[in-house]
């Protein structure tokens, strides 16, 4: 008997193939996944919302027993959950950091403002309905401006063209749709369809949250996913696992975020990078399912694919609290051979966190991993002349917005009612979905919030990603924010680059902002009563899950029709939101010769710089206009716009305002010398005109008169969220190719399907050799193979040459990408070829 979910064995024709190499890379990529024999399997499902599909541990069981004996080693749990999705266990490489995996996910996750390029592609495509179990969930588009009901509202009638294009694609195409108000996309999927031992690809870089609950959630850009909807192998480099010895216990004012907090201080935004975060050890069992879920989802902010913890008696109840009791029954018969790391398993690197010993943090501001002790904060803050008047408290986000976190703020809160105080900062409160808003609401904890001044905002994301009508203070004044969320770049929250923004845990939030003071230290610091008696604040406490259960809210979910095929997807020409694609043109089998620099970039570059988020949201499915916002916040190192200076008085490097202050406080006049583009910021030169002009529109004009260009970036290039525009937009406008120091994981592949060149110096120096004005030769394209360097031929405005070493990380099938023009054109041909050798067949 065949395994559930099997597909037809592949022909003899194509097994030899396959053997003799004599198929091309695309193709064997797209064969069909190797078959099992077995007994029929425990039907389990996989979520309330789909009965008939399932959790197949068998399986996974079945295939991992291939590759542990092929192996002959103990496994971590990192590897033991990616082998037994492995698409062809008996033939296929497993080597950390050097091969690469083609995996079988259980299921795709995207939320709407990815969702809408990943549907665009998926309709390219031509397929009937996805083969995968997907969602869309609608979290990213609602601003943040009055509160929950009126922002909701709002943004349902500013984005109905958006909704109803997703909604209307998800019945046809057999996609769960979660409507605008449902909640966080992260905190969705921990409540109902994240599992131990899953494997999930979403589009968006915090969906490592769902490592919280035992399986492997994984940030891809939206070409990925439409690989996985069209039931093509997903591919991944083996990951190097660094596991995380947890000691000790939680408890006081330490909370589950101090310890991705001061991970992040340990690694930095990049040491993750090419690896997945494995936690182990005695202190797991001190942290709540959902403080799992916390550490996970930041994982993110150190470059790591994914993390991820055992599965544990913590999980388990989380599982029987959102009515999926089945499912940890289920898990509880696989824990050793599926769901925990083997005794003796190797990592790469092991760091030890001592729990009963860590400090709550605060981190930032402008980078997460800039890493504080509580107790440290307030020197550094006077040090740096950073803002110490917190202007405005924010809790939530897919990081903190579970019932624990938000019970853990009201406790600090009822405190501050009791002495009859109420925040001295502006205060938000984001919770993570409709069953938290609903419950916390039913509980009173809403209610305590309120009464300290917080406004309850939407089910969504809000100013975590830019969303935020800000009105406190102007655009360009200098002031402090501080969150429970997980990313504090320049500029993110509220598009000021002046506002210095810190992350920590809701408990830290919640209790500064009685201070308003970022000096405040609530474990030894006293606050003042309304009768001016001092006090000082206990440790939080709250329940981890709701004694009386989850209330689920209103019903937010649009179930896929049993046939949705008839339904008629419609994009309006006209349209300013949305925009049929266009196959991007095949290599055409030439050398790049003498490419422009259209930009070279200094310092970071994430993908915020890229692609700007906020405002530039609405347009996520439109991918001409969002092209409008291509690089405008990177910092070009032809005009130094990177508003640091270094002050000649110190020798220190500082903000332009900062040095000003300091010249100023020493009496000391200056100067301003500027040249024809004085007084415009992100500006670069048109090779072509020699005129200075906005990036985009220099990528334009190279565009119109076929003048293909190049961009040189520095070290973690596109580091930050998942967002594919940041390849699609370059792709779009003209450029060829992105040369780095090195990239961020997600961006790199992203790059790769978009059919652009994601090289990097062989020499980190060589990135010094490189001018503005330099032309860009890469040659012996035609000679392009895994593991050898290319040329490059740097052309000096001088007319001097020389040549440097470029390497890449492409394997066979993602050169086809390039030579295709695209993964997804190279998709296209492939399963046009199929439908012609069916049709010739029958």
């Amino acid at each position: 008997m065949l395994a559930r979910n099997s597909v037809s064995l592949i022909s003899s024709v194509e097994k030899f193939a396959c053997a003799t190499q004599t198929i091309s890379p695309i193709r064997r990529l797209c064969l069909t996944r190797t078959v099992y024999a077995s007994t029929k399997p425990k039907e389990v499902s996989l979520s309330r919302f789909e009965p008939n599909k399932y959790v197949n541990y068998e399986k996974q069981a079945q295939t991992l027993e291939i590759v542990k004996k092929r192996l002959n080693q103990p496994l971590t749990l990192s590897e033991k959950i990616l082998y037994s999705h492995a698409d062809d266990p008996k033939t296929q490489q497993f080597e950390r950091g050097k091969s690469y995996l083609r995996l079988r996910p259980d299921r795709v996750a995207m939320q709407d403002a990815t969702a809408q390029m990943a549907v665009l592609q998926f309709i390219s495509s031509g397929l009937p309905n996805v083969l995968c179990p997907t969602t869309i969930h609608c979290d990213h588009l609602i601003e943040a401006q009055l509160g929950g009901d009126q922002d909701l509202k709002r943004a349902k009638d500013q984005n109905k063209e958006v909704y109803n294009f997703l909604a209307t694609a998800s019945a046809k195409y057999d996609i769960g749709f979660w409507k605008p108000g449902s909640g966080i996309i992260h905190q969705i999927i921990l409540e109902n369809y994240a599992y131990p031992g899953l494997l999930l690809i979403g589009t968006d870089s915090h969906t490592p949250n769902g490592g919280g609950l035992g399986g492997l959630c994984i940030g891809v850009g939206g070409a990925d996913a439409v690989d996985v909807m069209a039931n093509m192998p997903w591919e991944l480099k083996c990951p190097k696992v660094i596991g995380v010895r947890l000691t000790g216990q939680l408890s006081g004012w330490t909370s589950a975020k101090d310890v991705i907090l001061k991970l992040a201080g340990i690694l930095t935004v990049k040491g993750g990078t090419g690896a997945i975060i494995e936690y182990f050890g005695p202190g797991v069992k001190s942290i709540s399912c959902t403080g799992m879920g916390t550490i996970c989802n930041m994982g993110a902010e150190i470059g790591a694919t994914t993390s991820v913890f055992p599965y544990n008696e913590r999980m388990a109840e989380y599982l029987k609290a959102t009515k999926r009791e089945d499912i940890a029954n289920f898990a509880n018969e696989y824990r050793d051979v599926l769901l925990t790391a083997d005794e003796g398993a190797k990592y790469d690197r092991v760091i030890d966190i001592n729990l009963s010993e860590l400090e709550p943090h605060v981190n930032g501001p402008f980078t997460p991993d800039l890493a504080h002790p509580i107790d440290k904060l307030g020197k550094e803050a006077e040090k740096n002349k950073w803002p110490t008047d917190i202007r405005v408290g924010l809790i939530g986000s897919c990081t903190n917005s579970s019932y624990e976190d938000m019970a853990r703020s009201a406790n600090i809160a009822q405190q501050a009612i009791n002495k009859g105080i109420k925040a001295k900062s502006l205060f938000t409160v984001t919770p993570g979905s409709e069953q938290v808003r609903a419950t916390i609401e039913r509980d009173g904890i809403a209610e305590k919030l309120r009464q300290i001044g917080g406004v309850v905002l939407a089910n969504a994301c809000g100013p975590c990603i830019g969303q935020w009508d800000r009105k406190d203070i102007k655009k360009g004044e200098k002031n402090t924010i501080i969150s429970s969320y997980n990313r504090n770049f320049t500029g993110r929250n509220d598009a000021n680059p002046q506002t210095h923004a810190f992350v920590t845990s809701p408990d830290l939030v919640t209790a500064m902002i009685l201070s308003g003071d970022l000096r405040f230290n609530p474990l030894t610091d006293s606050l003042t009563a309304a009768d001016g008696s001092k006090f000082k604040l206990e440790p939080p406490t709250g329940d981890n899950l709701p004694s009386k259960g989850f209330d689920p809210g209103e019903d937010t979910y649009q179930e896929p029709p049993k046939d949705g095929t008839s339904l008629k997807v419609d994009v309006d020409p006209k349209s300013a939101r949305l925009q049929l694609l266009e196959p991007f043109k095949p290599w055409d089998g030439k050398d790049y010769i003498d490419f422009p620099v259209l930009i070279k970039i200094k310092g970071k570059c994430t993908t915020d710089h890229i692609s700007a988020a906020g405002p530039w949201l609405k347009y996520r499915g439109h991918l001409d206009n969002i092209s409008n916002n291509m690089f405008i916040a990177a910092v070009n190192e032809e005009n130094n716009e990177a508003n640091n200076i270094k002050n000649r008085l110190t020798n220190e490097w500082g903000k332009v305002p900062d040095v000003a202050r300091s010249y100023k406080s020493k009496d000391t006049p200056w100067v301003v010398i500027g040249d024809e583009n004085y007084g415009e910021a992100n500006n670069i030169k048109n090779r072509l005109t020699n005129e200075w002009g906005k990036v985009p529109d220099v990528a334009r004009s190279y565009k119109s008169k076929d003048t293909p260009w190049v961009v040189i970036g520095d070290e973690n290039y596109g580091e930050g969220s998942s967002r594919e525009h940041a390849a699609l937009e370059p792709r779009h406008l003209g450029g060829r190719a992105i040369i780095v120091k090195s990239f961020a994981r997600i961006h790199e592949t992203n790059l790769k399907k978009q059919g652009m060149l994601a090289l990097t110096f062989d020499n980190p120096a060589d990135y010094d050799k490189i001018k503005p004005d330099d032309k860009v030769s890469i040659l012996g394209l035609n000679k392009l193979t895994p593991g050898q360097p290319v040329e490059c031929r740097i052309k000096h405005s001088n007319g001097k040459t020389e040549t440097i070493k470029l390497l890449h990380t492409l394997n066979e099938p993602q050169i086809e990408w390039f030579k295709a023009g695209s993964a997804l054109n190279a998709m296209r041909t492939y399963f046009a070829s199929k439908k012609n050798a069916d049709k010739t067949s029958a």
